[in-house]
């Protein structure tokens, strides 16, 4: 461009920017100006005129000369100033039917003569427009750019569905540690009630044993008591046969207060193996990566949380064969796919 042409293009580019962007709506001014002078009759040949003036295209002004960026913002500035006229129309001044006349008949005609000066100028927007080369070569910058954003969007769902898996398993993790948790707790409150048991037969067991001393180191001065001293045989009998009953009652619920002290004493120690074999067995099964050695950590727990235990408390026959012989089996499965996989 030329010294100068490039105030010019900007003035036109407002031009032709302030007539496209014209509200038509604006024009009527019916409350102001009543049923009889306002300017409803404009609305359609105004609209015509923007229209005409939209389908001119800002970017095309950027291509012509000076002579050609003059009539476009002459025309443009016109049609304007014809637009600014009704709606600054005041009804104050002389015969305003005549001038709202005037005005109707001046935008009803200005199409024509608008058209013929603009047409060569759209003629050659739409073509601009309509460049295929350059239609071509920006559809493909924004394919690439659709490509790479695409490609980015592809990674950070690759990195969201990662995040998410994790996540997934975190919490799947959590729920079988919480599941875990909460089934442990019923040996746990058995475990505390056995305890406690214990401790209460413990404590009667105790206080009969001391009861039962007393009554054997007494028992060897009743027959000195005046009362209680016997006079005859029959006497020394009876004095026999009651220490003897008093005797055997004593010792029999010494015997049951330490029977039922061991009872609970070996009930609340298999409750506790069982409460730490279920709560410890998650993480033997997730350290083994082998899956007969999983197998025989799951066997060994579930042999210790549901099978009788012997915790010298309490006598119980011990069985491990079948025990063992699972574990056996379990063990050797690796070696036997191993040697059927070396056969074949």
């Amino acid at each position: 461009m030329i010294v100068g042409t490039e105030d010019l293009y900007k003035e036109a580019k407002e031009s032709l920017t302030r007539i496209q962007n014209f509200d038509v709506n604006e024009l009527p001014r019916v409350e102001e100006l009543g049923s009889r002078l306002n300017f409803r009759d404009v609305v359609v040949p105004a609209q015509q005129i923007i229209d005409l003036y939209k389908r001119l295209s800002i970017t095309a002004l950027q291509d012509f000369p000076d002579q050609i960026l003059i009539p476009i913002k002459d025309n443009a500035n016109n049609h304007y100033k014809l637009f600014s006229q009704i709606l600054e129309f005041d009804l104050g001044q002389q015969d305003p039917s005549s001038a709202r006349a005037n005005f109707i008949k001046q935008v009803s005609e200005a199409y024509q003569p608008a058209f013929q000066a603009l047409h060569p100028y759209i003629s050659y927007s739409l073509h601009r427009s309509a460049d295929f080369q350059r239609l071509d070569s920006e559809a493909r910058a924004t394919l690439q750019a659709i490509e790479d954003k695409s490609d980015k969007i592809s990674e950070n769902l690759g990195q969201h569905e990662k995040d998410a898996k994790t996540a997934l398993d975190e919490i799947r993790r959590v729920a079988a540690e919480e599941g875990v948790t909460k089934q442990a707790a019923h040996f746990n409150a058995e475990y505390e009630h056995h305890t406690t048991e214990a401790g209460r037969w413990q404590e009667y067991a105790v206080k009969l044993a001391v009861a039962l001393g007393i009554f054997a180191v007494l028992s060897l001065f009743l027959h000195k008591i005046p009362f209680l001293k016997p006079e005859n045989t029959y006497d020394a009998v009876q004095l026999s046969i009651s220490k003897f009953l008093i005797f055997s009652v004593m010792a029999y619920m010494l015997f049951l207060s330490a029977k039922n002290f061991l009872n609970h004493k070996h009930n609340a120690i298999v409750n506790k193996h069982r409460q730490n074999a279920l709560m410890t067995h998650a993480a033997l099964v997730e350290a083994s990566g082998d899956e007969g050695v999983r197998d025989a950590v799951l066997l060994q727990a579930s042999n210790c949380i549901f099978s009788p235990q012997s915790t010298g408390y309490s006598s119980s026959p011990e069985n491990d064969t079948s025990n063992q012989k699972s574990m056996v089996e379990i063990l050797s499965r690796p070696v036997a796919q191993a040697i059927k996989e070396v056969n074949k």
